[in-house]
């Protein structure tokens, strides 16, 4: 059975542009694979992602028998997001843009996700990640006209990430200018919802 696991990142939960797009093409894909279990994390709204700081970084870092009672807690946290990437064959990223960056509960999910043997290994050749064989689709919706220039730090660092831990099949759909005026949002979400019936075909 494919199992799809969607992470939202928006502050807005369902409410959000990337987090709607992200819904339809779920929506198309469930459609087509009735039988597929999707499983959805909300990591900026209804359950926000803590940011790291010295003490989870800290739990990570030691040896797991000598971990404290709060260090194993932090870990188990860490241990049910990264099983649920493991678990899924299909992952869907619902991305907004917040100041040209990505949501800052996105990045502590990823933090929380990055660890060494386990998502990913250092080997004379350069780090190897351990999440191979899934297909991951990015729903990026922003304000403005980013794609494809400088000013678009999400893509790069969003698929450097996904590959660094494995996950090299990685497709974005772009739905931008949904700031500029009513009819660049109609533009552009019309545009990002033709790829997401060309995607879901």
């Amino acid at each position: 059975m494919t199992t799809l696991l969607q992470v939202n990142a928006s502050i807005n939960s369902d409410n959000g542009q990337s987090s709607q797009l992200a819904n339809q093409f779920v929506a198309a894909f469930h459609k087509r694979r009735p039988e597929a279990k999707i499983v959805v994390r909300d990591v900026a709204a209804s359950e926000p992602v803590p940011h790291l700081n010295a003490e989870r970084f800290g739990a990570f870092i030691t040896k797991p028998e000598e971990r404290s009672a709060e260090q194993r807690a932090v870990v188990a946290y860490s241990d049910i997001l990264i099983n649920e990437l493991k678990q899924a064959d299909v992952i869907v990223l619902g991305l907004p843009m917040y100041n040209f960056g990505v949501p800052s509960q996105l990045k502590a999910y990823f933090d929380h996700i990055a660890r060494v043997g386990v998502t990913f290994k250092y080997t004379e050749k350069g780090p190897v990640g351990q999440l191979t064989g899934k297909k991951a689709y990015v729903f990026a919706a922003r304000g403005g006209m980013y794609a494809g220039t400088p000013m678009d730090t999400q893509t790069s660092y969003v698929r450097d990430f996904l590959r660094f831990v494995g996950i090299a099949d990685v497709e974005f759909v772009y739905a931008e200018g949904l700031a500029i005026s009513p009819e660049h949002k109609e533009t552009g979400l019309a545009k990002a919802i033709a790829e997401i019936e060309r995607l879901a075909a």
